[in-house]
């Protein structure tokens, strides 16, 4: 009876369930919401922090014009020499022979240049007596003398060619500055080729430096001679200094594609070195063709960077290049015109075509 009676309370709960159906939840479609932005033209100016090198403002390697022993070296290494200060004297006997023979040479043409034209200068006033000299006889003596006119003015060039190659014996100070290297002593003998082909001495003017920097092309167009820049230097810590864009070269290296710059670097007090590395802030104006727009417009894929502009309520996407980027704020360049509405919230999701 008891079995019966639960029997019936379960057939009475299966047909009350069968009798109410089971509603599930419907998943609510949501719509993506995307912000948009009108673009007007703009610019960002930012600054641009490069590595750059001091180098000396003339840089001199001395090399021995002719062969020659090393008689006198007056610096060293370290040496402050004033420009025309003798530095290195050789000596070679065969160029004193040279010169001393050249000399004589000279002087015997020019002697048989002026008894050539002492005989032409009195044939010339005897000839103002008529019937006393021939005209042949007053030609030859003119063609002679300048014939032995000639001879003189050779051997007086070749005397003078070896006066100058004389000269060459003594190596002066081209400019102001300092000896950084010296690689003879007296004794030595030295010419052009020997000594492993490393110059006699080295020679850097250091009262002013070159601050040499490389601007990569997208900043080469934005920095000018005469902008200011601040630079720090590795071997002197917490100190700023300053300058202006002195220089540049005009043109991108094929290697690097970048732009050489120079700012001069008063350097009376010794405060820096050749060679230091120094970090290099210069400003960057920006382009005035670009757009700014905020970074997350931009999306980046592992093809091309591009934004999303609204056409006619659909998507379209515009592959761009970036510029200069300051916070959350970049220029951006491609097909786009003033007045076009963009995605500032783009992502990879959204395709070609899709209803904004």
């Amino acid at each position: 009876m008891k079995y019966k009676f639960l029997i019936a309370i379960l057939f009475l709960a299966a047909l009350s369930s069968c009798g109410h159906e089971e509603k599930k939840p419907v998943a609510e479609k949501k719509t993506a919401q995307y912000k948009m932005m009108t673009l007007e033209a703009g610019h960002l100016g930012s600054t641009v922090q490069l590595p750059g090198v001091l180098e000396p403002f003339e840089f001199v390697q001395l090399f021995p014009k002719i062969s020659g022993f090393i008689k006198e070296v007056h610096v060293d290494r370290g040496s402050v020499v004033k420009k025309g200060q003798l530095l290195i004297k050789l000596e070679a006997p065969e160029i004193e022979e040279h010169v001393s023979e050249a000399r004589l040479k000279y002087a015997q043409a020019n002697a048989i240049y002026m008894t050539s034209k002492d005989r032409y200068q009195r044939l010339l006033e005897t000839s103002k007596t008529p019937g006393t000299v021939s005209a042949y006889d007053l030609s030859a003596a003119q063609s002679k003398m300048q014939a032995d006119a000639a001879t003189a003015q050779g051997e007086q060039a070749n005397y003078k060619a070896q006066q100058d190659m004389q000269a060459y014996l003594t190596v002066n100070a081209p400019f102001d500055g300092v000896i950084t290297e010296r690689n003879v002593h007296p004794g030595a003998l030295a010419g052009p080729g020997t000594q492993g082909a490393k110059p006699m001495l080295v020679l850097q003017q250091q009262s002013k430096l070159r601050l040499v920097v490389n601007i990569p092309e997208q900043y080469s167009a934005q920095i000018n001679n005469g902008d200011l820049v601040h630079f720090k230097v590795n071997a002197l810590p917490g100190q700023d200094f300053k300058g202006t864009v002195s220089r540049s070269s005009g043109n991108l290296s094929s290697n690097f594609r970048s732009e050489t710059i120079e700012v001069d670097v008063p350097n009376s007090g010794n405060t820096f070195k050749p060679g230091m590395y120094a970090e290099v802030v210069l400003p960057v104006g920006g382009s005035v063709n670009a757009y700014v727009v905020p970074k997350s417009a931009v999306v980046t894929t592992t093809e091309h960077k591009y934004v999303i502009a609204n056409r006619d309520g659909k998507a379209q996407i515009v592959d761009v290049t970036l510029g200069n980027e300051h916070s959350d704020s970049t220029e951006v360049f491609g097909s786009l015109h003033t007045g076009d509405v963009i995605v500032t919230n783009g992502s990879y999701q959204v395709k070609e075509g899709d209803k904004l």
